[in-house]
């Protein structure tokens, strides 16, 4: 197993996940059980098939559709440890279907598939659990994402966990135009387990649409902020989105597992 920085280029920043890079799927309780052991935002698991790798993602709770900084993360432990000798690499997941990671210089570059938002009323749930009045609120194809007015009201926003996660859905992006940078988020995923994300790339699927087309341009440079922080360079493709950002090795290891707890019969 691998642990790795995501967003990042500095130790302690950016968003931990975990990574396992596997010969034969495990049973799903399994992978479960190590995510909850683990108590990171993610997980992933990936197993090579052909020229591709199939992946998927755990939360300490949950498996999730998708996840951008895991996907980074295990992009970096290919590149970086196990020899991958190309400069693109295939994944495959169950529910996103093709996803792509780029090497180009010193960051990494996910190519994903864009988010479709549908404007809506602004929920009283999101007064209530944010203590701010978002001016634009829209659900996406898992997430909601709701637009302030300022960054200064994202830095300052404590929300009351349990009303966010009666909302459903995996989480609930809030965003803003940025002052050093084209926009800022933070991502709240109670429901999932994770309170608040560090930096969450598939969140960008939602915002870079979104920003790309209210700022008329479609290179942007984009930052969470939350208490790790984390930088992403996004580009606006149309139906995908490309998503940049550095990695960094936080420890390797092994897990000591009993023996017949891996199953190879399960299909992705």
């Amino acid at each position: 197993m691998y642990q790795v920085d995501a967003f990042t280029s500095e130790l302690f920043r950016g968003n931990p996940a975990a990574v396992c890079i596997l010969e034969a799927w495990p049973e799903p309780l399994l992978m479960q059980s190590i995510a909850a052991e683990n108590n990171l935002s993610e997980t992933a698991f990936a197993v090579k098939d052909g020229e591709v790798y199939e992946i998927r993602w755990f939360t300490p709770e949950t498996e999730v559709d998708l996840c951008g900084h895991a996907t980074l993360a295990t992009a970096h432990v290919l590149f970086e440890y196990l020899g991958y000798p190309g400069k693109v690499i295939t994944f495959r997941s169950l529910q996103r279907g093709t996803l792509k990671v780029e090497k180009s210089d010193d960051r990494l570059v996910l190519d994903f598939p864009a988010d479709k938002l549908k404007e809506i009323p602004v929920p009283e749930w999101a007064v209530a659990a944010l203590h701010k009045r978002p001016v634009k609120a829209f659900r996406g194809r898992s997430d909601w994402m709701l637009v302030f007015a300022s960054q200064s009201e994202l830095e300052g926003m404590r929300p009351e966990f349990g009303k966010l996660q009666e909302a459903g859905g995996r989480g609930v992006i809030v965003t803003a135009m940025g002052v050093e940078v084209d926009f800022v988020s933070r991502f709240f995923a109670p429901g999932t387990g994770i309170n608040e994300d560090p930096v969450t790339g598939s969140a960008h699927t939602s915002l870079v649409p979104y920003w790309s087309k209210v700022l008329g341009k479609k290179r942007l440079k984009a930052r969470q902020l939350s208490a790790r922080g984390g930088e992403l360079v996004c580009e606006d493709q149309g139906d995908r989105v490309k998503i940049a950002g550095n990695a960094v090795t936080y420890l390797t290891g092994e897990i000591f597992l009993s023996p017949g707890l891996f199953s190879s019969n399960e299909a992705i």
